[in-house]
């Protein structure tokens, strides 16, 4: 379930669509005056794994909740450099199949903790799938980078980007 601060501005609905579009299986839920609290709670009562909250100073995404259900972990995560879809100059079309992961720099016993908050997020991938989510982690900052790929040949593959684009920085 993605949702947002309360009040958002039309560019942070537009940033909560495309993490929906991210993450499948996702629904996006307008808040309206609900407390965490009861979003919690109806989360949990209907079933829902992961709970992600999205924030905004002056029309700008700069934090992002993710809390899995019931019980937890959540991590408070900083967003910097967003870079929204229909920003990104020769944009691919986005595949709706679950992506493969790739998760790079995240070798210490908290860069594990998150890699797998982050991981436990998406669905196990089929072997087929040509989309490409990677989670880079370099200096405490997590790059996110969303791709599609083709093979042209036998040894030889093309990377199309397809946005979203940011950098996560583990706040709490």
């Amino acid at each position: 379930m993605i949702t947002t601060s309360r009040d958002p501005s039309s560019r942070l609905k537009m940033f909560a669509k495309e993490l929906k579009l991210v993450f499948p299986g996702a629904q996006r839920m307008n808040r309206g005056r609900h407390e965490v609290g009861a979003l919690v709670r109806a989360c949990k009562a209907n079933g829902v794994t992961d709970l992600l909250v999205v924030h905004e100073h002056r029309g700008t995404p700069v934090g992002l909740i993710v809390s899995h259900l019931p019980f937890g972990p959540t991590a408070y995560f900083t967003l910097c450099n967003v870079v929204m879809r229909h920003d990104i100059p020769d944009l691919g079309t986005m595949s709706e199949a679950k992506p493969h992961l790739i998760t790079h720099g995240f070798s210490s016993r908290l860069g594990k903790r998150v890699s797998d908050i982050l991981r436990y997020l998406f669905p196990v991938p089929k072997d087929d799938s040509h989309r490409v989510i990677t989670f880079a982690n370099q200096d405490d900052y997590i790059s996110f980078r969303h791709h599609v790929y083709k093979k042209t040949d036998h040894r030889n593959v093309e990377l199309t980007e397809v946005g979203p684009r940011f950098e996560l920085k583990l706040y709490m």
